[in-house]
């Protein structure tokens, strides 16, 4: 993430990936923060970089659990942020970005 390499990221998804965030509610608000499939997924974190082109993200702790991994980072405001991956496989079948108020 922190490279703005949205190809590299979107390798680990599948085709029919479904992912909601506030931030995807808040710059696509026809989508009501979820986002289906990769290309709009593609399409969200395109936008999302693009008004925020200093993003960058420290990574604080991963979790593991069966099928799942949860990702704690702090993002480029020193906001404590969770990102939920559900797998199929090796592939990101379902995720969600996670905020405290």
């Amino acid at each position: 993430w922190n490279s703005h390499d949205v190809e590299a990221v979107l390798t680990h998804f599948r085709d029919d990936v479904v992912f909601s965030s506030p931030v995807a509610a808040r710059l696509l608000p026809e989508t009501g923060g979820v986002v289906h499939g990769k290309a709009a997924l593609r399409d969200y974190w395109t936008t999302a970089l693009a008004t925020v082109p200093d993003l960058h993200f420290d990574l604080v702790a991963v979790y593991q659990g069966e099928s799942l991994l949860v990702i704690n980072y702090r993002n480029h405001r020193a906001e404590l942020v969770n990102e939920v991956l559900a797998f199929d496989g090796d592939l990101v079948r379902e995720g969600h970005g996670t905020y405290a108020d």
